[in-house]
């Protein structure tokens, strides 16, 4: 699960920083796509909090 996290996280950076790119180089707004990959990024955030805590340590 921290995998899937990760990668989906980074995803999701990587997309959120194409969307700068393409704003500041071209006229042309990002598609549809680009906004919909953007939502990797919350989701791999909270991938790895469920993967942080399932794999924490109980209490006594």
């Amino acid at each position: 699960m921290l995998l899937a996290a990760l990668i989906s996280f980074g995803l999701g950076v990587l997309a959120i920083v194409s969307m700068f790119v393409i704003m500041l180089v071209s006229d042309l707004s990002p598609g549809i796509w680009l906004y919909l990959a953007a939502m990797l990024c919350p989701l791999g955030l909270l991938l790895g909090l469920v993967h942080a805590l399932r794999s924490g340590r109980r209490a006594r």
